[in-house]
């Protein structure tokens, strides 16, 4: 049975990842884990991450760090779901670095983003909790949103009218 990933576990999770890292390599943390790590939540059921550049040593030490840890990691991230604007690796804050290994947040608006869009209960106290704590602001919403919607073609799970309708729901809601 896993376990919920509190804020102990998301770094001890981190500590034996870097331990397997042989190359300098970029974690960028997603959804729950981000949350946990920021403050906002107490807990979530899945880190979710990617791995870049890819690493074998990481990627073969996840399941067996799953299992010693009792957690869930999945592969995730906003633009597997959503067009993000280019150059978001320039705007994901580090989080701490560990040995070959650097933990960054990716790109806090584009997470965001992505959360509208899924438009889960979860999701949008998480981005209500983004913009409170000045994550993310109003304006860098919208103007990524206004960025990305000439790719969402590229994405037939979303409907651009509900995405739309749903980011203005928030930002109204934030007003």
């Amino acid at each position: 049975m896993r376990e919920v990933a509190t804020s102990e576990r998301i770094d001890r999770f981190l500590a034996a990842l870097a331990q397997a890292a042989t190359v300098p390599t970029t974690v960028y943390l997603v959804g729950g884990a981000t949350a946990v790590l920021t403050g906002w939540r107490e807990s979530t059921r899945d880190i979710d991450l990617i791995i870049r550049p890819e690493s074998d040593s990481l990627l073969r030490a996840i399941p067996r760090l799953k299992d010693q840890l009792a957690i869930n990691v999945e592969f995730a991230a906003p633009d597997h779901f959503i067009p993000v604007p280019p150059h978001w690796e320039e705007r994901s804050p580090i989080v701490k670095r560990i040995g070959l290994l650097t933990v960054c947040h990716y790109d806090l608006t584009a997470q965001a983003l992505a959360k509208i869009e899924r438009s889960h209960l979860r999701d949008l106290a998480d981005v209500r909790a983004m913009l409170k704590a000045g994550l993310v602001t109003v304006e860098g919403l919208r103007a990524a949103f206004t960025e990305a919607e000439a790719d969402l073609y590229r994405y037939p799970a979303v409907d651009p009218e509900s995405y739309r309708q749903a980011l203005d729901e928030v930002i109204s809601s934030a007003s």
